[in-house]
């Protein structure tokens, strides 16, 4: 949300804007310890993340984008109150979530909620849809949540009769509405998504994306939104980060980011991501590993260096053949016409006479 704020002397007001912040992270480090291998020296430290800075503003769609293991769903967790930084600060709604122990962060679990990776790992088994979803509220106090339930089942597609039913009896993408229908019954501000579709087919990860985006546009929600798939972002969110061994290497608008990356391993991710419109092309996956491998190397030089995506189109596939050695003798192209039958009968034992 952006408000108007005036500044300046009576005789010459100018207007700037101010962007209220859903979310502020400000020098984010977390260090793991592993544990210790010898007697006398301290386990090796884990650096998940390195000082990460960010800002959310209300209502922005923002994607956070890496490779597994950059320390994505770290950062997800400590935004969320799962877990607290080794130093650095966190506000949520401009509350300060960092330092404060469990029990005083209810408003956060009120304003922020989760949808994880795997449905059926967040979703209690021996729970009915309907006290999955009501739980969030019945941990807030609220009773009577029938109601609010069936509302949100039909919200994400569902049918109200389904409330009755365990988690097993539905397919995975349906599963996943489940875990999203939970996450808005407390009618949350923002939802953090770690990944929601990475765990689905294909022909359901375009349903539940569709979904999310409806509900986002609809409810006026704030979306934090984790993927290593860099198409998936893009498709859901208007800013990304792209994240690399614990740090924001780039950072801007989706678009921008994926037409005209700066980092040079945002270019190798970019690079790294099928592009159909290629395969239809009729180039094959030998072709563009290649091309993969070429855009790494220059985007390896600098990073001021051009877009290695930049490429003009060719017509057609271009083949490499290595070069012919000058001492080989060059075949005649004329084939040899083919050799004439001798009628004569090839020498040899003569037949026996028969009896």
């Amino acid at each position: 949300m952006v408000r108007g704020l005036r500044t300046g002397s009576p005789a010459g007001i100018q207007w700037c804007t101010v962007v209220e912040l859903a979310i502020a992270v400000r020098d984010v480090v977390r260090d793991y310890r592993r544990p210790r291998t010898s007697l006398t020296r301290p386990g090796p430290v884990v650096h998940a993340l390195r000082g990460v800075s960010l800002d959310v503003a209300r209502g922005q769609r923002f994607g956070i984008v890496g490779e597994s293991g950059c320390g994505k769903s770290t950062l997800l967790r400590i935004i969320a109150g799962l877990d607290q930084p080794t130093s650095g600060s966190v506000q949520v709604g401009g509350v300060e979530i960092s330092r404060l122990p469990e029990r005083r962060l209810g408003f956060l679990r009120a304003q922020l909620q989760l949808v994880f990776q795997d449905p059926m790992g967040s979703l209690d088994p021996r729970m009915r849809v309907r006290d999955i979803i009501a739980e969030p509220l019945v941990a807030q106090g609220h009773r009577n949540n029938l109601a609010r339930v069936h509302e949100l089942l039909e919200a994400v597609g569902l049918q109200p009769e389904s409330a009755d039913r365990f988690p097993h009896q539905f397919s995975g993408g349906q599963r996943q509405r489940i875990s999203i229908a939970r996450a808005l019954a407390p009618d949350p501000r923002i939802l953090v998504a770690d990944e929601p579709v990475s765990a689905l087919d294909v022909s359901v990860r375009a349903q539940v994306l569709n979904l999310l985006d409806e509900l986002v546009h609809r409810l006026s929600l704030t979306l934090v939104f984790v993927s290593h798939d860099l198409s998936v972002v893009r498709h859901v969110c208007d800013t990304v980060a792209v994240m690399n061994r614990g740090e924001i290497v780039e950072m801007g608008p989706t678009d921008q980011v994926y037409d005209r990356p700066v980092h040079p391993y945002a270019r190798q991710l970019v690079a790294a991501a099928p592009r159909l419109q290629a395969a239809l092309a009729g180039r094959t996956a030998a072709v563009l590993a290649a091309e993969t491998l070429a855009a790494r190397t220059v985007s390896s030089d600098s990073v001021g260096s051009p877009n290695p995506l930049a490429r003009p189109e060719a017509p057609g596939l271009a083949t490499t053949t290595a070069p012919r050695d000058s001492s080989t003798p060059t075949p005649d192209p004329t084939p040899d016409p083919t050799p004439t039958p001798d009628p004569t009968p090839a020498s040899g034992p003569a037949p026996k006479d028969a009896p």
